[in-house]
């Protein structure tokens, strides 16, 4: 039998309420502005189309530096091994330099929480 306090923290976990994005109840519909804003000079969210920056469509699950018509990726990018998980894309987009040091990436990153939980879930729903 679990205590209250496990399973109350199971509980949380299921739900997504806890976690560095997860903290702040996430709202797509709040970020396709902060996307213009934030994202929209350097990137597109239409598949095939790369601006400065890859596509951002179908991001979320995606291995980073792998968009097969995107030449511009840096070493540090093609070489990090990962996935674009929503914990990993919420490091990046808060310190993009600091999460993949050597990367090409010229944005100083987005700190509010709120606003990254949202544009996170929002590219979630580009597929």
């Amino acid at each position: 039998m679990q205590s209250t306090g496990t399973g109350a923290f199971g509980l949380l976990l299921a739900l997504g309420l806890l976690g560095s994005t997860a903290s702040h109840a996430a709202d797509a519909g709040k970020a396709a502005d902060t996307f213009v804003e934030e994202c929209g000079d350097c990137h597109s969210l239409t598949p095939g189309k790369n601006k400065k920056g890859p596509s951002l469509r179908g991001v979320v699950g995606r291995s980073a530096g792998t968009v097969a018509d995107y030449a511009g990726y840096s070493d540090a990018m093609k070489q990090a091994g990962f996935v674009w998980t929503v914990e990993k894309l919420d490091l990046y987009i808060a310190q993009p330099r600091k999460a993949v040091p050597g990367g090409r990436m010229k944005y100083d990153g987005l700190p509010d929480a709120q606003a990254r939980a949202n544009l996170i879930a929002y590219l979630s729903t580009m597929k």
